[in-house]
């Protein structure tokens, strides 16, 4: 049997893999390159930190007296410290356990919505904080969106009428519906911590919903997603938002009936034949 060539005795040493330059460009995992038929150790490292790290933003618990802090030095809120909520989940376990209980507030909050004087007169927008699966997107990411959409909304010509901010501790998405609705708000806009991936641990997603009300679900509701320094920034979400809302208040719903135009190359604006589509 013929000796190997020294080209083939990669083993003790990473074989590069060309598409590793490609990583600059985004946090996915390619080209990590392999020693013998295993991972590099330094990539096996990093995984498993990533890991990890997914796994606290779930457990971690958010620090809501230093959020409400950091709202209350935004300007153009209309109240000076963000109302606190809970969900009907009383703790962390339950709320993994038992996802219906976060769509829907404890007592407890329901009345203190209730007894608020805005809740009597209507308002357009409720603006929503919610924990979710990722308290780190939450309290890194919250209070620094708002800051540019709270500036857009100021500069419309048609005023934005806000209800009072809420944070909302062990919740999900769909408990926002039923806060617009005690707050008798046209739409709701909902920030919530997304379900942290392995390079993603601090993802925010943004959720609107107009006419909402307890009940509905993700039909009716508009999703922007991975609101982040390293996904979408904050400038770019907070325009997108704002067409949504125009375009909410102008077709009165919101939902799968409401598209997002605000991607200059789409399509059918593009002159490039879509494939998907017969003549």
């Amino acid at each position: 049997m013929s000796k190997p060539s020294d080209k083939h005795l990669q083993y003790g040493k990473v074989v590069d893999n060309p598409w590793r330059r490609l990583r600059e460009f985004t946090d996915a995992r390619i080209g990590l390159g392999r020693a013998g038929i295993s991972l590099p150790t330094s990539e096996m490292l990093a995984f498993q930190l990533s890991h990890a790290q997914a796994r606290d933003a779930v457990h971690f618990p958010l620090d809501v007296e230093a959020l409400c802090a950091r709202l209350a030095g935004l300007s153009n809120l209309p109240n000076d410290a963000p109302l606190r909520l809970h969900s009907q989940a009383q703790d962390r376990t339950t709320y993994l356990q038992r996802p219906d209980l976060g769509r829907l507030l404890d007592d407890a909050s329901r009345e203190q919505l209730a007894a608020l004087p805005a809740a009597s007169s209507q308002s357009d927008l409720a603006i929503v904080i919610v924990d979710g699966l990722s308290s780190l997107a939450v309290q890194q990411n919250a209070a620094a969106f708002l800051a540019p959409l709270l500036e857009l909304l100021q500069a419309e010509a048609e005023p934005w009428r806000l209800a009072p901010v809420t944070v909302v501790e062990q919740g999900r998405v769909a408990v926002g519906d039923g806060i617009g609705e005690l707050l008798n708000a046209r739409a709701v806009l909902l920030l919530i911590g997304e379900r942290p991936g392995l390079s993603s641990p601090d993802s925010l997603g943004l959720y609107l919903t107009w006419n909402p009300r307890t009940g509905l679900n993700d039909a009716a509701r508009n999703c922007i997603s991975n609101v982040r320094p390293a996904g979408l920034p904050y400038a770019e979400a907070a325009r997108r938002v704002l067409y949504l809302l125009r375009e909410a208040r102008r077709l009165n719903l919101s939902g799968v009936k409401l598209k997002d135009r605000t991607q200059e190359e789409v399509i059918e604006h593009s002159g490039r034949k879509n494939f998907l589509v017969s003549e």
